[in-house]
């Protein structure tokens, strides 16, 4: 399912390409959606405008709060009869965000995530165990349709009943598992209790995602359950699982541009930012029937690369997600990111991988107390020392961010476990 016809192209060839679906696109959009319309007319744009790549500047941005102004169907591109599937968030935070597919674009996202499998180790022999959510959520029906397009065997367990998942990997030789990372760990916690060892298992790749990680948690997983980890991108507005994904080389994640057009920029100014410079990350789809988007703020903070992998793929990369504009944390005029606070802890032996921060404002002064949780041993060896040992974690904190923090070790197994997207921040000064 690698495809070096497209994956392999040369830059040049690539970049015309783009431009050409990119046309098409924007032309769909004005023909087809009155809220692009209106908003090229406001800008005096036209598709006819588009000459370059670098006219991408000149069109304007969509926002999430724009899908929720046009709900439900305000933003779709083809009458709701060519519509074969739709999805939508939670809409916990707001007006649910819904997105449809044509069946051409259920096609195109299979060989898209097919394509990302195949970054990740997986092949058409491989048992490939989907722990993401079913329904609703993109992850695990994305995931679902891109084994079978690979040829690949799929256990659609979706995400909870965490035993009979490992029940599952032990009876059906499980190869690749899809998840979160938080969950990864989970199960890797409640492989133990089970008394199953992973390094008895078939596994030997995991593709995870839908929160951010980091490399130092990327190790613990990797050591835990015995595997390779991936880390793959995606988000229902722009498509699915499957925009981007590690390959071998994991030294970035490679956006899939025959599908989409990627570009960083300054979150407060609006403005492009040149390659290697971290900036919220912007998307256009530009081979998108149902609902294209152009120039879509994720709130995801990267940034992109063009150096050649030795992988041999020509696609930009894009760095690990460092974190979201709508998570980070302003601790006084500190930005704060909780994955910055991850890579501090998970350098630690003998604390566990979870953990979770409080913000607080108390007599007008803004407070952050990161509680984590110690391992079973260290917990029941070093009891006595724990105070003196949290002072030590917490300086290493407040020398990494700093600014000051309070450091809290709990017991083994009191922070909630989440089945999901972990919930990493609680904060209080929104109450």
């Amino acid at each position: 399912m690698y495809n070096p016809e497209i994956e392999a192209m040369d830059r040049e060839r690539l970049a015309d390409l783009q431009l050409q679906r990119l046309k098409e696109t924007v032309k769909r959009c004005e023909e087809m959606v009155p809220f692009y319309r209106a908003k090229l007319r406001e800008m005096e744009m036209t598709w006819k405008d588009i000459q370059s790549l670098e006219d991408v500047e000149k069109l304007p941005f969509t926002t999430k709060d724009d899908l929720r102004e046009n709900y439900p169907f305000g933003l779709f591109a083809v009458p709701t009869r060519e519509i074969v599937r739709i999805h939508a968030s939670s809409g916990t935070t707001g007006q649910p965000t819904v997105v449809g597919y044509t069946q051409k674009d259920i096609e195109v996202w299979s060989e898209l995530v097919a394509r990302a499998l195949v970054s990740a180790m997986a092949d058409s022999s491989d048992i490939v165990q989907v722990a993401y959510g079913y329904g609703l959520f993109t992850g695990g029906l994305g995931l679902h349709y891109g084994v079978e397009k690979l040829g690949g065997s799929v256990i659609p367990i979706s995400g909870g009943n965490t035993k009979r998942q490992i029940r599952m990997m032990v009876d059906l030789g499980t190869t690749v598992l899809c998840c979160t990372p938080s969950y990864a760990l989970f199960m890797a916690e409640t492989a133990d209790e089970m008394g199953v060892d992973f390094k008895q298992l078939k596994l030997k790749s995991g593709i995870f995602g839908a929160e951010p990680w980091s490399d130092r948690m990327r190790d613990k997983i990797e050591r835990l359950l015995n595997l390779s980890a991936f880390d793959i991108y995606g988000l229902s507005e722009v498509m699915g699982p499957g925009v981007s994904i590690e390959c071998e080389q994991k030294s970035g994640l490679h956006v899939f541009e025959d599908a989409f057009l990627a570009e960083t920029i300054d979150p407060a100014t609006g403005q492009r930012l040149p390659m290697g410079e971290q900036g919220e990350l912007v998307f256009t789809t530009v081979n998108k029937q149902g609902m294209p988007l152009i120039r879509y703020r994720t709130r995801d903070i990267t940034s992109l690369h063009d150096e050649p992998c030795g992988c041999g793929r020509t696609h930009i990369r894009m760095k690990r997600v460092r974190g979201r504009t709508d998570d980070m944390l302003i601790i006084r005029g500190v930005n704060v990111f909780p994955s910055q606070i991850e890579t501090v802890l998970m350098e630690i032996e003998g604390i566990s991988p979870h953990y979770q921060i409080i913000v607080d404002r108390v007599g007008g002064l803004d407070i952050i107390e990161v509680q984590v949780e110690v391992s079973e041993d260290m917990f029941s060896d070093r009891i006595q020392g724990l105070e003196e040992w949290q002072e030590v974690i917490q300086a290493e904190i407040e020398s990494y961010l700093g600014i000051g923090v309070k450091v809290i070790l709990v017991e083994p197994r009191s922070i909630a476990r989440s089945e999901g997207k972990a919930i990493r921040v609680i904060d209080n000064r929104e109450l």
